[in-house]
């Protein structure tokens, strides 16, 4: 491809401007460095987007949301853009034996992240050329800030195609924080080998963190590096090889060429035209084609066509005057392998609306996608693991089911635009007319009638109501009060529907836990029999404020024969309930309810400063009306006052590690999962701490305070009654 020219690797430029800077979303501060993989994809390490995040920095779960701001240095200018974590290898320690110990561990694999940048088409940012790290090699690395002073120079030591160590020479700038995730520059080559990790500090005084006096048997300026041939690696494993493989030449070969050929020499037959509409195609790919006179020949446009997968939809987009040659190209497009059916201009739109979405509606793209594909055998990739990336570049590569349109042609509907119609009909008003216009332009240009849409869109209403209406599932209510040390009364009630039915029991009898136990698992045995959709009937716990962190999941008892133990909170999904500080709070009693009705949309809240006051508290709750799950992850005491705090304003779902004093695992790894599914994921932590509780610490508790089902008033004699 002549006239077409991408721009590709540089190896000319000057390096420094390879630096991408990544800041902190609390303070602006720099966190670390990156550079760019390709079009709109910088490679940085993961710990660093962990601390642009305010995670911990050695935390495995992909972020679920959170935007990272991105500065790009020109020569006479910098650029800032907005990036969203397109693929991600968390760290892992070398053993492969949970999170990396950063206390402990002096090496790790994986910690790579693959920002997704939002870089108009008409921009350029530069990428390096690449090389394999190799022992010998002299290298320079910039600081995060750029600043022309901030270089380190090293040479490799030792590398092993995973890890490359790499020294410093003794006078100038050492490599150090903020140094992470930049890129290593071979000036022999002019080429990028690896990014920095980690660098190794010399002996600090454990209790002021200040370096001791310098002995000559200390390590000095050593650090460690991804040599990019671990970079490709890694990366390949994790889906993102098309980054860094690029895409084999368009050939004649592609069934195609040929046609588009013709159609764009019928189309387009004077060399202007083809010029015009060649720059007008370009343009939104950030492709470069001159300006001298010259056309490219329709052979060269066709090559285009093939090449950029969403080239075809950007010619439509430019010729969508001309509506014959617009089907004749949709008709021929699909033909190619390489076709993706959405412009560049759509692509960014779609995922600029979905990143707008509330984390809790975005967890539940794997579910709208199977609600919205029943009949797909099977996806690319697996919609409860893949990131919104990948998912959706699957679903573009889905052909959608067809019907039968009023004049009996068979009408199309594309996956993706399907699964929109999901999306949207569980979004807010706002959100909703906005996807909804979003899929009615890209029906429009696919020829795609409105009445075929709207067949689509009355599915995704019918399935919205039907969700909305069904009920969850049958719950076992249980009410625990401490008798005497170690032993509880307890008062059963089941709901399958229909409201709590108490089960006859000695009110005077006290248990223990593990007999409290072989009594719940009884009747849970028979409350799961009778399920007719096997759905685990869910253990909802009754207690006043003295008893929220009773470990009721962990009573256990073994059956009958002895054999296979029975942990409450393992088998089926426990929560804890506290009406009683509700009940006291009646004034918060409408915002419950209202919180509850936005289980879907509202926001998440996060509590992790020690130092918080319930004051405090209190006011970015009445601030924020919206949230309806709170983390709190603080020590003991303050965390107690402000679960309370919470369940009494109404916030109706909270989750805390009992057993943690701040820097919960626990709670990290639950605030991954979407607020209707904490009850069985919370359980799915419990269960992996019976088979791992080194890789699975804590000890979580989850409250929910369900608005829509009733529990029984305990203050009553009669305990049937409820409210």
């Amino acid at each position: 491809m002549d006239w077409f020219t991408a721009p590709g690797p540089s190896g000319s430029a000057d390096p420094q401007r390879f630096v991408v800077s990544l800041l902190r979303a609390d303070d602006g501060r720099t966190a670390g460095a990156g550079v760019m993989l390709a079009a709109g994809h910088l490679l940085t390490c993961a710990h660093v987007v962990n601390d642009a995040l305010g995670r911990h920095m050695f935390t495995t779960g992909r972020p679920a949301r959170g935007t990272v701001m991105v500065v790009v240095h020109g020569a006479n200018s910098t650029r800032r853009y907005a990036g969203r974590v397109a693929h991600w290898v968390a760290p892992r320690r070398l053993d492969g034996q949970g999170p990396v110990r950063e206390d402990r561990d002096q090496e790790w694999l994986g910690d790579l992240a693959v920002l997704r940048l939002e870089v108009p088409g008409s921009e350029q940012v530069a990428v390096p050329e690449r090389r394999r790290m190799a022992e010998g090699q002299s290298l320079r690395a910039w600081h995060a800030t750029n600043l022309r002073s901030s270089f380190a120079d090293v040479r490799v030591k030792t590398c092993d195609d995973v890890i490359g160590y790499v020294d410093g020479e003794p006078m100038g700038m050492p490599i150090g924080p903020a140094y992470s995730g930049g890129p290593v520059w071979w000036g022999a080559e002019r080429a990028v080998v690896g990014i920095v990790a980690a660098h190794i500090m010399p002996p600090a005084d454990p209790a002021t963190g200040r370096p001791y006096a310098f002995s000559s048997q200390d390590i000095a300026r050593r650090s460690w590096c991804i040599p990019w041939q671990r970079v490709e690696d890694e990366l390949r494993a994790a889906g993102a090889g098309h980054l860094i493989d690029p895409l084999p030449a368009a050939t004649d070969d592609d069934p195609a060429v040929e046609l588009l050929t013709d159609l764009v020499e019928a189309a387009l037959p004077s060399p202007v035209l083809r010029a015009d509409t060649g720059r007008a195609v370009a343009e939104r790919f950030g492709l470069a084609a001159p300006r001298d006179g010259s056309a490219p020949t329709p052979g060269e446009f066709a090559r285009l066509l093939v090449g950029e997968p969403r080239a075809i939809a950007a010619l439509t987009e430019v010729l969508r005057q001309d509506p014959d040659v617009v089907a004749h190209l949709l008709t021929v497009g699909p033909l190619s392998p390489t076709y993706r059916f959405l412009s560049p201009r759509e692509y960014r739109k779609l995922h600029t609306l979905l990143d707008a979405l509330p984390e809790q509606l975005l967890d539940r793209l794997p579910e709208m996608v199977r609600a919205a594909l029943p009949l797909a055998a099977s996806l690319p990739v697996d919609p409860g693991s893949a990131g919104v990336d990948a998912l959706l570049d699957a679903l573009e590569c889905l052909q959608g089911d067809s019907r039968a349109s009023a004049d009996g042609q068979d009408v199309r509907v594309p996956a993706l635009l399907r699964v929109v119609e999901y999306v949207a009909v569980l979004g807010s008003s706002a959100q909703r007319a906005d996807l909804r216009l979003w899929n009615d332009g890209v029906a429009a240009r696919l020829g795609i009638p409105r009445s075929a849409l709207g067949e689509r869109r009355s599915d995704a209403g019918e399935w919205a109501a039907a969700v909305a209406s069904t009920g969850g599932p049958a719950r076992l209510l249980a009410h625990v009060v401490r008798a005497d040390g170690d032993r509880f009364r307890l008062r059963i009630w089941c709901d399958e529907g229909a409201g709590p039915r108490q089960v006859p029991s000695d009110g005077g009898a006290t248990y223990s836990g593990t007999e409290a136990a072989g009594e719940l698992l009884r009747v849970l045995e028979s409350l799961y029999r009778n399920d007719h959709e096997g759905r685990r009937p869910l253990v909802e716990v009754l207690v006043d404020r003295a008893g929220l962190n009773l470990p009721i999941d962990e009573w256990e008892c073994f059956g009958p024969d002895g054999v296979v133990p029975g942990v409450l909170g393992a088998e089926y999904p426990v929560v804890v309930n506290c009406p009683e500080l509700l009940r006291r709070n009646e004034r918060f009693l409408p915002d419950w309810r209202r919180r509850w009705r936005q289980l879907d949309t509202g926001t998440s809240l996060r509590f992790d400063d020690a130092a918080a006051q319930p004051r405090e508290v209190y006011g970015t709750l009445l601030d924020r009306l919206d949230a309806v799950r709170v983390s709190v992850d603080v020590p003991p005491r303050p965390r107690d006052e402000i679960v309370q705090v919470c369940l009494a304003m109404g916030v109706p779902v909270v989750v805390w590690d009992r057993s943690g004093s701040g820097g919960s695992a626990a709670v990290e790894h639950i605030s991954r999962v979407a607020t209707r599914r904490l009850p069985e994921g919370v359980r799915s932590y419990r269960a992996k701490s019976v088979h791992g509780p080194e890789q699975f610490p804590g000890r979580p508790v989850l409250a929910w305070a369900d608005a829509d089902r009733t529990v029984p008033q305990l203050q009553l004699s009669e305990p049937q009654e409820t409210r």
